[in-house]
């Protein structure tokens, strides 16, 4: 029985508080693990220099989508040179992104393709980043990807939508939101969703569960999104930290 929690995907770099002192705290809630996404050139080296210097904390190298603009060949062989690093264990997060900005929608998709071909031919799997673009998004996914595992971060579709993913082999990502009063859907994927498909995370600094909505998010409040669904579920905690944990540690391959 696995009595440690994992967040799979903290924005470590751009909390406002060192890393020694996020992670110290991260460690002391009972979370051993966690995976840093990159969402632009910027980010590139800074995950990989934080997984390379702490035990634990592992990258993904990506582009986010409403970074699509400044992705190009350079970029891409970037990528593929640092993924060679035994602490970069996907590519992410990547996808479609249509509530900020569709004035780029074709170009979106593109850059998403490519980095599911990239993912590919790295053995990699792909952690995905999918906001009011759920049938492009799935329906690439489908068509793009021949080899790569999936997971789509920070869940936000229907139930119906997540029978759909799991369907189709990939895994659900749940944070924060789950913990908000009025996330009904939320709520409703977290019973619903099977067990064996579940990871948790925080997206801190972003979407901060109770009881610290408001403040920034960090690695340690993953756990209470583990409590939440465990009460959702009506089911043991440490059951659901064992399952989600033992998930998160065969898809990122920890």
């Amino acid at each position: 029985m696995k009595n440690y929690l994992i967040d799979t995907h903290a924005h470590i770099d751009m909390l406002e508080t060192s890393v020694d002192e996020v992670l110290d705290e991260m460690y002391s809630s009972g979370v051993k693990k966690a995976l840093i996404p990159s969402v632009e050139v910027s980010t590139l080296d800074k995950v990989v220099d934080i997984a390379m210097k702490y035990d634990n904390i592992y990258a993904m190298v990506g582009i986010f989508p409403s970074e699509a603009k400044t992705y190009n060949d350079e970029i891409e062989n970037k990528m593929i040179e640092l993924a060679l690093n035994s602490k970069v264990k996907a590519v992410g997060e990547i996808g479609l992104d249509y509530y900020w900005d569709k004035s780029f929608v074709e170009l979106q998709k593109e850059v998403f393709i490519k980095q599911i071909h990239m993912a590919n031919k790295l053995n990699l799997p792909i952690v995905v980043h999918d906001r009011e673009a759920h049938k492009d998004t799935f329906d690439i996914l489908n068509s793009a990807n021949k080899s790569s595992k999936v997971l789509f971060h920070c869940f936000s579709g229907s139930t119906e939508f997540m029978k759909e993913c799991v369907k189709s082999g990939y895994y659900i990502a749940l944070g924060g939101v789950v913990t908000f009063k009025n996330a009904v859907k939320a709520k409703e994927v977290a019973m619903e969703v099977p067990l064996k498909n579940l990871v948790l995370e925080t997206d801190s600094p972003y979407l901060t569960p109770v009881p610290y909505r408001g403040m920034l998010n960090k690695p340690a409040y993953v756990r209470y999104v583990a409590e939440e669904i465990s009460k959702l579920r009506n089911m043991p905690l440490e059951e659901l930290i064992d399952i989600t944990t033992n998930n998160a540690e065969e898809f990122f391959n920890l």
